[in-house]
């Protein structure tokens, strides 16, 4: 495993390198893809060399470790994304301190998040997560009731609605994962096409994230593939 100081420019550039090899088989441009650096469970020095490296989307799970981070870092260059679980009682900070939320799933969440957000910080970016398969650990809103809940949060105010995001069932088999993302990506286009302006597909992961891309990702969620595996969370 690589470390030292090249350790995570080394492995960044390896990333970087695929994403834009993917991009160009899929006709696509490597520049419309964020990665997204799921920093939880890393030190702050380890977000302050992928800061150096370049990177400035952040990902977090949990709250208080990232709040935490934000504080120490002051970096008004980061966008803040919350890849986590999100619950009623932790909606407040979220809404004050981060960008973007990838993992709205209930009208009630979005709710407090449009409540909550600053007026004088811009629209919340949100996107609502969707199970695409029988995973009761999972959350996310079942297809067939996710017309009903992007006509709900479009309509809330301090909230922009940008997306769906996904977290498929892990597989090794490229063609397992390609069905997950165009599903997705098939979601995405209805919802579309009924007047609602998305544009962002948030899914695909470090071990993942090749196929997520040739269907069409535009926002990737890439840890362990970046910073290698997390200390225990803190």
């Amino acid at each position: 495993m690589l470390t030292g100081p090249q350790f995570l420019p080394t492995r960044l550039e390896k990333i970087r390198a695929r994403v834009a090899q993917t991009a160009l088989a899929a006709g696509r441009q490597g520049t419309e893809i964020v990665l997204i650096a799921v920093s939880k469970g890393q030190p702050l020095e380890r977000l302050a060399e992928a800061r150096r490296c370049g990177l400035s989307d952040f990902g977090e799970n949990y709250l208080q470790e990232a709040l935490a981070k934000m504080d120490a870092m002051q970096d008004p260059g980061v966008t803040w994304h919350f890849i986590g679980r999100l619950q009623s009682n932790k909606t407040r900070s979220v809404a004050e301190r981060f960008d973007w939320v990838h993992t709205v799933d209930e009208l009630k969440i979005a709710q407090r998040l449009a409540a909550q957000r600053p007026s004088s910080a811009p629209p919340l970016n949100v996107c609502l997560q969707v199970r695409l398969a029988e995973e009761v650990s999972k959350g996310g809103v079942l297809p067939a009731d996710l017309p009903a809940l992007a006509q709900a949060v479009h309509a809330l105010p301090r909230l922009r609605l940008r997306g769906l995001m996904c977290l498929p069932p892990p597989s090794p088999d490229p063609a397992i994962q390609r069905g997950y993302f165009a599903e997705l990506r098939t979601l995405h286009d209805r919802i579309s096409g009924s007047g609602i302006p998305l544009g962002a597909l948030s899914m695909g992961m470090s071990e993942d994230f090749e196929s997520a891309i040739w269907e069409g990702a535009t926002h990737i969620r890439v840890g362990t593939a970046l910073f290698g595996s997390r200390g225990p969370r803190s």
